[in-house]
Protein backbone atom coordinates (compact mmCIF):
# COMPACT_ATOMS: atom_id res chain seq x y z
CA UNK A 1 0.00 0.00 0.00
CA UNK A 2 1.44 3.33 -1.15
CA UNK A 3 1.95 6.04 1.44
CA UNK A 4 -0.93 8.25 -1.36
CA UNK A 5 -3.80 5.00 -0.56
CA UNK A 6 -3.07 5.17 3.11
CA UNK A 7 -3.92 8.67 3.62
CA UNK A 8 -6.70 8.55 1.36
CA UNK A 9 -8.42 5.91 3.74
CA UNK A 10 -7.76 8.12 6.89
CA UNK A 11 -9.51 11.37 4.99
CA UNK A 12 -12.42 8.52 4.26
CA UNK A 13 -12.75 6.65 7.64
CA UNK A 14 -12.77 10.34 9.27
CA UNK A 15 -15.13 12.04 6.99
CA UNK A 16 -17.89 8.61 7.30
CA UNK A 17 -16.91 9.09 11.29
CA UNK A 18 -17.72 12.73 11.25
CA UNK A 19 -20.93 12.16 9.48
CA UNK A 20 -22.21 9.71 12.36
CA UNK A 21 -21.24 11.51 14.70
CA UNK A 22 -22.78 14.68 13.41
CA UNK A 23 -25.84 12.35 13.50
CA UNK A 24 -25.36 10.89 16.70
CA UNK A 25 -25.38 14.51 18.09
CA UNK A 26 -28.84 15.71 16.68
CA UNK A 27 -30.05 12.00 17.90
CA UNK A 28 -28.60 12.81 21.47
CA UNK A 29 -30.68 16.37 21.78
CA UNK A 30 -33.77 14.45 20.83
CA UNK A 31 -33.18 12.10 23.90
CA UNK A 32 -31.84 14.85 26.11
CA UNK A 33 -36.14 16.12 25.21
CA UNK A 34 -37.73 13.30 25.51
CA UNK A 35 -36.05 12.23 29.08
CA UNK A 36 -36.58 15.66 30.36
CA UNK A 37 -40.39 16.18 29.28
CA UNK A 38 -40.64 12.74 30.54
CA UNK A 39 -38.92 12.92 33.94
CA UNK A 40 -41.35 16.00 34.34
CA UNK A 41 -44.08 14.32 33.56
CA UNK A 42 -43.20 11.28 35.93
CA UNK A 43 -41.54 13.33 38.97
CA UNK A 44 -38.78 11.18 38.20
CA UNK A 45 -35.29 12.22 39.98
CA UNK A 46 -33.99 9.16 38.63
CA UNK A 47 -35.07 9.98 34.88
CA UNK A 48 -33.58 13.70 35.20
CA UNK A 49 -30.69 12.10 36.45
CA UNK A 50 -30.42 10.03 33.36
CA UNK A 51 -31.13 13.13 31.60
CA UNK A 52 -27.78 15.04 33.34
CA UNK A 53 -26.11 12.25 31.68
CA UNK A 54 -27.70 12.59 28.58
CA UNK A 55 -25.83 16.22 28.72
CA UNK A 56 -22.65 14.72 29.18
CA UNK A 57 -23.21 12.28 25.94
CA UNK A 58 -24.19 15.96 23.80
CA UNK A 59 -20.86 17.07 24.69
CA UNK A 60 -18.62 14.23 24.24
CA UNK A 61 -20.29 14.41 21.10
CA UNK A 62 -19.82 17.60 19.97
CA UNK A 63 -16.51 17.82 21.37
CA UNK A 64 -15.58 14.45 19.00
CA UNK A 65 -17.27 16.39 15.97
CA UNK A 66 -15.42 19.00 16.59
CA UNK A 67 -12.14 17.02 16.44
CA UNK A 68 -12.47 15.12 13.49
CA UNK A 69 -13.51 18.12 11.60
CA UNK A 70 -10.30 19.95 12.91
CA UNK A 71 -8.46 16.64 11.61
CA UNK A 72 -9.43 17.28 8.30
CA UNK A 73 -7.66 20.52 8.05
CA UNK A 74 -3.92 19.94 6.27
CA UNK A 75 -0.62 20.51 7.45
CA UNK A 76 1.15 24.11 7.69
CA UNK A 77 3.68 26.33 8.77
CA UNK A 78 2.96 26.02 12.02
CA UNK A 79 1.18 22.47 12.64
CA UNK A 80 3.44 20.55 10.30
CA UNK A 81 1.49 17.28 11.29
CA UNK A 82 -2.04 18.95 10.36
CA UNK A 83 -4.57 18.70 13.51
CA UNK A 84 -4.82 14.75 13.98
CA UNK A 85 -3.98 15.70 17.54
CA UNK A 86 -7.21 17.77 18.37
CA UNK A 87 -9.04 14.28 18.24
CA UNK A 88 -6.18 13.11 20.69
CA UNK A 89 -7.04 15.83 23.08
CA UNK A 90 -10.67 15.24 22.79
CA UNK A 91 -10.59 11.56 23.54
CA UNK A 92 -8.35 13.05 26.84
CA UNK A 93 -10.85 15.25 28.05
CA UNK A 94 -13.97 12.68 27.41
CA UNK A 95 -12.24 9.85 29.51
CA UNK A 96 -11.87 11.89 32.37
CA UNK A 97 -15.40 13.11 32.06
CA UNK A 98 -16.24 9.23 31.85
CA UNK A 99 -14.01 8.88 35.02
CA UNK A 100 -16.09 11.40 36.91
CA UNK A 101 -19.23 10.52 35.58
CA UNK A 102 -18.66 7.08 37.24
CA UNK A 103 -17.67 8.30 40.87
CA UNK A 104 -20.61 10.40 40.51
CA UNK A 105 -22.98 7.44 39.99
CA UNK A 106 -20.88 5.49 42.73
CA UNK A 107 -21.94 8.49 44.87
CA UNK A 108 -25.60 8.25 44.33
CA UNK A 109 -25.68 4.87 44.37
CA UNK A 110 -24.33 5.35 47.82
CA UNK A 111 -27.09 7.75 48.43
CA UNK A 112 -29.79 5.19 47.27
CA UNK A 113 -28.41 2.57 49.68
CA UNK A 114 -28.96 4.68 52.36
CA UNK A 115 -32.58 6.32 50.90
CA UNK A 116 -34.06 4.47 48.14
CA UNK A 117 -36.31 5.96 45.91
CA UNK A 118 -39.30 4.15 44.45
CA UNK A 119 -40.14 3.84 40.85
CA UNK A 120 -43.04 6.99 39.97
CA UNK A 121 -45.05 5.79 36.80
CA UNK A 122 -45.31 4.45 33.44
CA UNK A 123 -43.81 7.75 31.51
CA UNK A 124 -40.74 7.12 33.23
CA UNK A 125 -40.18 3.74 31.33
CA UNK A 126 -41.64 5.04 27.90
CA UNK A 127 -39.24 8.03 27.88
CA UNK A 128 -36.20 5.43 28.91
CA UNK A 129 -37.65 2.75 26.07
CA UNK A 130 -36.79 6.18 23.92
CA UNK A 131 -33.19 6.50 25.13
CA UNK A 132 -32.30 3.23 24.90
CA UNK A 133 -33.17 2.87 21.41
CA UNK A 134 -31.99 5.74 20.14
CA UNK A 135 -28.57 5.36 21.88
CA UNK A 136 -28.41 1.93 20.31
CA UNK A 137 -28.71 2.75 17.22
CA UNK A 138 -26.49 5.69 17.52
CA UNK A 139 -23.82 3.47 19.69
CA UNK A 140 -23.75 0.52 17.13
CA UNK A 141 -23.40 2.80 14.22
CA UNK A 142 -20.31 4.62 15.86
CA UNK A 143 -19.04 1.04 16.59
CA UNK A 144 -18.04 0.82 12.74
CA UNK A 145 -15.49 3.68 13.79
CA UNK A 146 -14.26 1.70 17.18
CA UNK A 147 -10.72 2.25 15.34
CA UNK A 148 -10.50 5.88 15.26
CA UNK A 149 -9.92 6.40 19.31
CA UNK A 150 -12.09 9.83 19.67
CA UNK A 151 -14.95 7.86 18.41
CA UNK A 152 -14.66 5.02 20.23
CA UNK A 153 -14.52 7.50 23.51
CA UNK A 154 -17.71 9.23 22.55
CA UNK A 155 -19.68 5.58 21.84
CA UNK A 156 -18.43 4.68 24.87
CA UNK A 157 -20.40 7.70 26.15
CA UNK A 158 -23.61 6.40 24.35
CA UNK A 159 -23.44 2.91 26.09
CA UNK A 160 -22.96 4.04 28.76
CA UNK A 161 -26.33 6.38 28.54
CA UNK A 162 -28.01 2.80 27.82
CA UNK A 163 -26.56 0.86 30.97
CA UNK A 164 -27.42 3.62 33.18
CA UNK A 165 -31.26 3.33 31.49
CA UNK A 166 -31.31 -0.39 31.24
CA UNK A 167 -30.39 0.14 34.74
CA UNK A 168 -32.96 2.26 35.89
CA UNK A 169 -35.77 0.37 34.33
CA UNK A 170 -34.31 -3.03 35.28
CA UNK A 171 -34.62 -1.70 38.82
CA UNK A 172 -37.65 -0.47 38.01
CA UNK A 173 -39.46 -3.85 37.57
CA UNK A 174 -37.50 -5.77 40.04
CA UNK A 175 -39.20 -3.05 42.91
CA UNK A 176 -42.16 -3.12 41.16
CA UNK A 177 -42.18 -6.53 41.36
CA UNK A 178 -40.71 -7.58 44.89
CA UNK A 179 -40.23 -4.53 46.40
CA UNK A 180 -36.58 -4.62 46.66
CA UNK A 181 -35.23 -1.16 46.40
CA UNK A 182 -31.74 -2.28 46.52
CA UNK A 183 -31.57 -3.12 43.67
CA UNK A 184 -31.60 0.29 41.69
CA UNK A 185 -28.26 1.07 43.90
CA UNK A 186 -26.57 -2.39 42.51
CA UNK A 187 -27.23 -1.88 38.79
CA UNK A 188 -25.81 1.88 39.38
CA UNK A 189 -22.78 0.50 41.11
CA UNK A 190 -21.88 -2.11 38.28
CA UNK A 191 -22.68 0.46 35.70
CA UNK A 192 -20.33 2.71 37.35
CA UNK A 193 -17.25 -0.17 37.67
CA UNK A 194 -18.35 -0.74 33.20
CA UNK A 195 -17.52 2.91 32.61
CA UNK A 196 -14.86 2.97 34.54
CA UNK A 197 -12.88 0.54 33.32
CA UNK A 198 -13.60 1.11 29.63
CA UNK A 199 -12.32 5.28 30.43
CA UNK A 200 -9.34 3.89 31.89
CA UNK A 201 -8.41 2.16 28.71
CA UNK A 202 -8.91 5.27 26.93
CA UNK A 203 -7.00 7.53 28.97
CA UNK A 204 -4.07 4.88 29.27
CA UNK A 205 -3.96 5.07 25.26
CA UNK A 206 -4.22 8.76 24.99
CA UNK A 207 -1.53 9.50 27.12
CA UNK A 208 0.38 6.83 25.49
CA UNK A 209 -0.06 8.93 22.32
CA UNK A 210 0.63 12.06 23.92
CA UNK A 211 4.18 10.87 25.15
CA UNK A 212 5.21 9.64 21.90
CA UNK A 213 5.29 5.66 22.83
CA UNK A 214 5.75 3.02 20.82
CA UNK A 215 2.43 1.86 19.43
CA UNK A 216 0.36 -0.74 20.93
CA UNK A 217 1.33 -4.48 19.32
CA UNK A 218 4.15 -3.40 17.78
CA UNK A 219 7.52 -5.26 18.69
CA UNK A 220 10.64 -3.14 18.73
CA UNK A 221 12.84 -6.39 18.16
CA UNK A 222 11.11 -7.53 15.32
CA UNK A 223 10.93 -4.56 13.48
CA UNK A 224 14.77 -3.75 14.00
CA UNK A 225 14.92 -8.01 12.96
CA UNK A 226 12.87 -7.08 10.00
CA UNK A 227 15.09 -3.76 8.73
CA UNK A 228 18.40 -5.94 8.87
CA UNK A 229 16.95 -8.25 7.21
CA UNK A 230 16.07 -5.89 3.88
CA UNK A 231 19.17 -6.37 1.24
CA UNK A 232 21.46 -3.54 1.98
CA UNK A 233 21.32 -2.39 5.52
CA UNK A 234 23.81 -3.68 7.87
CA UNK A 235 22.55 -1.74 10.84
CA UNK A 236 19.82 0.62 12.35
CA UNK A 237 19.91 2.90 15.09
CA UNK A 238 18.55 6.07 16.21
CA UNK A 239 15.36 4.21 15.86
CA UNK A 240 12.25 6.45 16.89
CA UNK A 241 8.48 4.96 16.44
CA UNK A 242 5.35 6.49 17.40
CA UNK A 243 1.61 7.28 16.87
CA UNK A 244 0.72 10.45 15.18
CA UNK A 245 -2.97 9.98 15.83
CA UNK A 246 -4.88 6.63 16.21
CA UNK A 247 -3.90 4.06 13.41
CA UNK A 248 -1.38 6.65 12.03
CA UNK A 249 1.88 5.62 12.91
CA UNK A 250 5.25 7.77 12.08
CA UNK A 251 8.95 6.42 12.12
CA UNK A 252 12.46 7.83 11.63
CA UNK A 253 15.69 6.00 12.42
CA UNK A 254 19.67 5.99 10.70
CA UNK A 255 20.37 3.15 8.60
CA UNK A 256 23.70 1.98 7.77
CA UNK A 257 24.37 1.05 4.34
CA UNK A 258 27.37 0.71 2.07
CA UNK A 259 28.64 3.57 0.69
CA UNK A 260 26.38 4.36 -2.37
CA UNK A 261 25.40 6.96 -5.06
CA UNK A 262 21.62 8.18 -4.04
CA UNK A 263 20.45 6.55 -7.48
CA UNK A 264 21.66 3.29 -6.13
CA UNK A 265 20.69 3.45 -2.53
CA UNK A 266 16.82 4.51 -3.71
CA UNK A 267 15.89 0.59 -4.32
CA UNK A 268 16.61 0.55 -0.72
CA UNK A 269 15.01 2.95 1.04
CA UNK A 270 11.98 1.76 -1.39
CA UNK A 271 12.24 -1.75 -0.09
CA UNK A 272 12.31 -0.76 3.86
CA UNK A 273 9.31 1.63 3.06
CA UNK A 274 7.15 -0.99 1.15
CA UNK A 275 8.25 -3.55 4.35
CA UNK A 276 7.02 -1.28 6.89
CA UNK A 277 4.46 -0.23 5.19
CA UNK A 278 2.88 -3.70 4.62
CA UNK A 279 3.71 -5.57 7.69
CA UNK A 280 3.88 -2.70 10.71
CA UNK A 281 1.28 -0.30 9.03
CA UNK A 282 4.11 2.73 9.11
CA UNK A 283 3.00 5.34 6.83
CA UNK A 284 5.29 8.33 7.68
CA UNK A 285 9.02 7.04 7.65
CA UNK A 286 12.04 9.10 7.54
CA UNK A 287 15.75 7.31 7.02
CA UNK A 288 18.70 8.20 7.04
CA UNK A 289 21.32 6.02 5.41
CA UNK A 290 25.03 6.33 6.66
CA UNK A 291 28.17 4.70 5.55
CA UNK A 292 30.16 5.06 8.63
CA UNK A 293 29.20 3.32 12.12
CA UNK A 294 29.23 6.64 14.12
CA UNK A 295 25.84 7.17 15.67
CA UNK A 296 27.76 7.99 18.90
CA UNK A 297 27.97 11.62 16.80
CA UNK A 298 24.56 12.05 17.31
CA UNK A 299 23.23 10.19 20.46
CA UNK A 300 24.43 10.96 23.58
CA UNK A 301 23.92 6.67 24.92
CA UNK A 302 25.58 4.67 21.69
CA UNK A 303 22.92 2.13 21.10
CA UNK A 304 19.38 1.57 19.06
CA UNK A 305 17.72 4.00 21.53
CA UNK A 306 18.54 7.46 21.03
CA UNK A 307 18.99 9.94 24.43
CA UNK A 308 17.76 13.19 23.22
CA UNK A 309 18.49 16.07 24.08
CA UNK A 310 17.76 19.83 24.04
CA UNK A 311 19.84 21.88 21.30
CA UNK A 312 22.78 24.33 23.29
CA UNK A 313 21.80 27.31 21.68
CA UNK A 314 23.64 29.78 24.46
CA UNK A 315 26.81 30.58 21.62
CA UNK A 316 23.82 31.26 18.98
CA UNK A 317 21.99 33.17 20.71
CA UNK A 318 25.16 35.29 21.19
CA UNK A 319 25.88 35.53 17.39
CA UNK A 320 23.18 36.00 16.29
CA UNK A 321 22.51 38.74 19.25
CA UNK A 322 25.35 41.19 17.42
CA UNK A 323 25.50 40.46 13.79
CA UNK A 324 27.97 43.33 13.77
CA UNK A 325 30.20 41.81 15.93
CA UNK A 326 29.87 38.61 14.05
CA UNK A 327 30.70 40.29 10.70
CA UNK A 328 33.59 42.36 12.09
CA UNK A 329 35.31 39.14 13.46
CA UNK A 330 34.90 37.14 10.17
CA UNK A 331 36.53 40.49 8.16
CA UNK A 332 39.23 40.44 11.18
CA UNK A 333 39.94 36.51 10.71
CA UNK A 334 40.18 37.23 6.63
CA UNK A 335 42.34 40.64 7.30
CA UNK A 336 44.29 38.35 9.48
CA UNK A 337 44.80 35.35 6.45
CA UNK A 338 46.09 37.79 4.03
CA UNK A 339 48.55 39.39 6.02
CA UNK A 340 49.81 35.83 6.91
CA UNK A 341 49.81 34.99 3.04
CA UNK A 342 51.90 38.66 2.37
Amino acid sequence: MSNGQSGYTHTHTHGLAKQKLRLAFFLTVIILIAELVGGLLANSLALLSDAGHVVTDIFALGLAWFATVQAERPANAHKTFGYHRVGILASLVNAVMLIVIAFAILLEAIQRFQHPEPVQSLVMFIAAGIGIAINLFIGFGLQKEGDNLNVRAAMLHVFGDVGASVGVIVAGIIILLTGWTIADPLLSVGIAALIAISAWRILRETTDILLEAVPKGLSMPNLVKDMKSVEGVQDVHDLHVWSITSNMYALSCHALIENLPPSNSSSILHSLNTMLNEKYHIGHATIQFECEPHQETYCAVNGLYCHMEGVKQECDDQKYANPRRLSEGTLGQASAMQKGSS
